[in-house]
């Protein structure tokens, strides 16, 4: 069985969407990782402000939230909206 890869700067480029809404989410800015275990947690995804001073809320999707990365999308199911200091 040929899994498919896919490295940490091809998905940076691809944007996200919510399959649930069809609402596009942006694209990933950064990723955890959990070092002991080899494995992603989430993917961090920044949501864009009108305003310049107000604080920058980002979306954390947990990886297995993540249904499918396509050629140049990657589609999930729910995610989180949290701030970040």
């Amino acid at each position: 069985m040929e899994m498919d890869m896919h490295s940490i700067n091809n998905i940076r480029v691809m944007e996200v969407i919510d399959i649930n809404t069809g609402v596009k989410l942006g694209y990933i800015k950064d990723v955890k990782v959990d070092c002991e275990n080899y494995k992603i947690i989430s993917v961090i995804v920044p949501v864009q402000k009108n305003s310049w001073f107000s604080k920058i809320d980002v979306i954390e999707i947990p990886w297995e939230k993540i249904l499918k990365i396509g050629v140049d999308v990657i589609l999930v199911d729910n995610y989180i909206i949290r701030e970040d200091a």
